[in-house]
């Protein structure tokens, strides 16, 4: 009998959609293997996805040509993906008022530095951008680890919103 594993659809938020939101988008998608797709939007984006967060995909080999910046509209309309899971990833687009999401995903801030808002040589530069992608990575890893069909949803979303303290933890012990 052959059984077919559940998709489940998440949203990264983030105001401009340019770095942050777009970088988990890429990584879950890759590290997700099919049993995730991932998005990301932003509630003012800014156009186009930061070539910074566009080099650092490319040096991890994750596909970014289908990747862009675009409105958290999207996913509110008809027609758009049933989302799962919204998740923030900046501090200004968790204190936003956030469009009324259809099925009631589950929701958690994941709260990340921007790397966008690094001044400094190329090297800082591209360093804040892979501290970034780290700090994502690991969040996704436990996210990936939860065994999400066989827990309710009330302790799905607190161990989202573990997953924010538990990595503060271990990034501020390796600083």
């Amino acid at each position: 009998m052959m059984t077919t594993e559940r998709v489940y659809h998440v949203l990264f938020l983030c105001t401009g959609n340019s770095a942050r939101s777009v970088i988990a988008e890429a990584l879950l998608n890759k590290d997700g293997r099919g049993r995730f797709k991932a998005f990301s939007a932003g509630s003012f984006p800014k156009g186009e996805v930061n070539s910074n967060s566009l080099r650092l995909l490319s040096s991890l080999g994750l596909p970014t040509e289908d990747l862009r910046s675009k409105s958290w509209d999207e996913f509110a309309e008809p027609g758009a993906p049933p989302l799962d899971f919204i998740i923030t990833v900046c501090d200004n687009a968790a204190g936003e008022v956030c469009p009324v999401w259809p099925g009631k995903p589950v929701t958690a801030h994941w709260g990340i530095p921007d790397p966008a808002s690094v001044e400094g040589t190329d090297a800082e530069v591209a360093a804040a951008f892979a501290t970034a992608a780290r700090q994502l990575r690991t969040r996704i890893d436990l996210f990936l680890g939860l065994p999400l069909a066989s827990i309710d949803r009330m302790t799905i979303q607190n161990r989202l919103w573990e997953i924010q303290a538990t990595s503060n933890k271990s990034e501020a012990a390796n600083d």
